[in-house]
């Protein structure tokens, strides 16, 4: 029995209760849920439906309680149910009931956990975007990763989710980059506010073998622009390729400018009121929405400014037909929140509509001390630099494993090593083993068939586990609500010591010279749901599941 059945069993149990006790069901909520308790004496599962309705109805909680757990008692499944405090229901399934999950799971197979927590919603899920003047640093392959295992757990709950990297070939900064890339070429010194390192000099090389004639033309920044903006992007996107996180759409900021997106949101912008002008500048009028100062669009001298292009980069997004845009930004963008916020109810959006995530920022350790950066780089932390100290799976789990808003020391020492200690290593090992188990009877002729016993899984340990798989889809559905991605990786961690402690108490195989028992039928499909969640939860975050370690 999963939580979502035993939950729809405690709704009916609760509308015969405020039948019999002619009570106003109106109260009742559509949708109700289970928790675990605490402490495992106190049942399998509880429930404050009770005090949630009682109140409401005009009676007492624990009246209330007695009837529905006298209902609820009947129920196909449900070994018991005791009384709490107030009004808590704490309910006992019988082991049959509790060991059904396991054949649902391996029924499901790859699509368990998903569920429909956020089907109809139409997302854009806005993350990296880094520009195309060197690699991407540290802090955008967080974002790669949370980001991605972000837009992998809303697709599982339901949503419709487009990932999009924002490609801001626009601007200052990046004809700053240019500059350097022909000074470099040149010889010449790094100019103000250009870029140095040993990568600005290789694409000048490259951009000079695509065009060796890029010192001779009319405007060689044109070209080195063009030319070396497309190599570095290249660079950036293989990456990211290599590291697993793939975009459905990369979207060129150029584009706005070519297309004359930018005066057509503010022609948006003022048809709803909100902009005016001031000293030969277009401002639009943010304070009204509670920013902490009016934003300008245009400059006097009539450049447009980089909030302009996020206007109408926001304004494409909405006709393109999502109803919700998720932004993932660095640490140092707090100071964007306020305004985007304003940007979108200033074009009619309702609050809630625009969500700005900030992520944290991520420190490389080695013996306790910050990491030092390849010359190639300057002393920026790269994606590369993290990916070649643990490796694509490590890389992406620690990243994923901790809540954005928090900062990350990544100790090399701990996420390279073999053990225990090591998360990730902890949770592949916890799949390998189950593989292994698996292995192992297929070897022994040992079929687990097409049925076991599910009454015969009362093992405490079995109990546990079992408990632990049933939650998965809860798990998902929360990460994808919350945009927290991290709750994945902490579950598969609590599923992985339940599985070793089952492992280490329930023996699945039997002796070489014993016959296979209903019981080891039994536990080798525990085993099999438990590997099928295992991969699908690493799998949530764009980590490998091995069978072998």
């Amino acid at each position: 029995m999963t939580p979502e059945t035993l939950a729809e069993k405690v709704l009916s149990a609760t509308r015969a209760a405020f039948e019999a006790l002619a009570l106003d069901a109106a109260v009742i909520p559509a949708r109700t849920a289970v928790e675990r308790p605490r402490d495992p004496k106190h049942g399998d599962y509880a429930s404050n439906i009770a005090l949630q309705t009682a109140k409401k109805a005009g009676t007492n909680p624990r009246a209330l309680a007695e009837k529905i757990a006298e209902n609820l008692a009947a129920a196909d499944g449900v070994a018991k149910v005791d009384i709490a405090g107030p009004g808590f229901l704490n309910i006992t399934l019988d082991a049959a009931a509790a060991g059904e999950i396991a054949g649902k799971i391996i029924a499901a197979g790859p699509s368990y956990g998903d569920n429909a927590s956020m089907a109809d919603e139409h997302i854009n899920l806005e993350f990296v975007s880094a520009n195309p003047t060197g690699p991407v640093h540290v802090g955008g392959t967080r974002w790669a990763a949370v980001g991605d295992a972000l837009a992998r757990v809303m697709r599982a709950s339901g949503a419709k989710v487009t990932s999009e990297y924002y490609f801001n070939d626009a601007g200052v900064q990046v004809n700053n980059f240019a500059a350097s890339l022909l000074a470099s070429a040149k010889g010449e010194p790094t100019p103000e506010n250009g870029y140095a390192g040993g990568y600005i000099d290789d694409i000048a090389q490259a951009v000079l073998k695509v065009r060796p004639d890029a010192l001779e033309t009319d405007d060689p920044q044109a070209v080195f622009h063009e030319v070396g903006v497309e190599l570095m992007f290249a660079e950036i996107k293989q990456d990211l390729d290599n590291f697993g996180t793939h975009f459905d759409v990369y979207f060129n900021e150029k584009d706005l400018h070519d297309k004359g997106e930018l005066d057509a949101a503010v022609a948006r912008l003022d048809q709803q009121g909100h902009i005016f002008e001031s000293e030969g500048a277009v401002f639009l009028r943010t304070t009204t929405f509670g920013d902490d100062k009016d934003r300008a669009l245009k400059k006097s001298n009539g450049e447009w400014t980089y909030f302009a292009a996020d206007c109408a980069y926001y304004l494409d997004k909405r006709e393109r037909g999502f109803d919700k845009l998720v932004l993932m930004l660095g640490a140092d963008h707090h100071g964007y929140i306020g305004r985007m916020q304003a940007m979108s109810q200033a074009f009619g959006d309702k609050p809630g509509t625009l969500e700005i995530l900030i992520g944290q920022m991520v420190n490389l350790l080695k013996d306790g001390q910050p990491v030092r950066m390849a010359k190639r780089y300057g002393n920026v932390i790269t994606l590369n630099d993290i990916v070649e100290a643990i490796g694509v799976d490590a890389a992406r789990y620690v990243l994923a494993r901790y809540s954005s808003d928090s900062t990350i020391d990544i100790d090399i020492d701990l996420w390279t090593k073999h053990g225990n200690d090591n998360p990730v290593y902890y949770v592949q090992y916890a799949h390998a083993r189950t593989s292994g188990v698996l292995r192992n009877a297929a070897e022994r002729g040992f079929d687990k068939g097409d049925s076991y016993d599910a009454s015969l899984l009362d093992h405490p340990r079995e109990s546990d586990l079992l408990k632990a798989l049933a939650e998965f889809p809860a798990v998902v559905a929360t990460a994808a609500a919350l945009r927290e991605p991290h709750r994945v990786a902490r579950y598969a961690e609590e599923l992985a010591a339940a599985y070793h402690r089952f492992q280490h108490d329930c023996r699945v195989l039997p002796f070489p010279d014993e016959e296979a028992t209903p019981v080891n039928t039994a536990r080798l499909w525990v085993v099999d749901a438990t590997r099928v969640v295992l991969a699908n939860a690493l799998g949530l975050l764009g980590v490998s599941a091995p069978e072998r370690m």
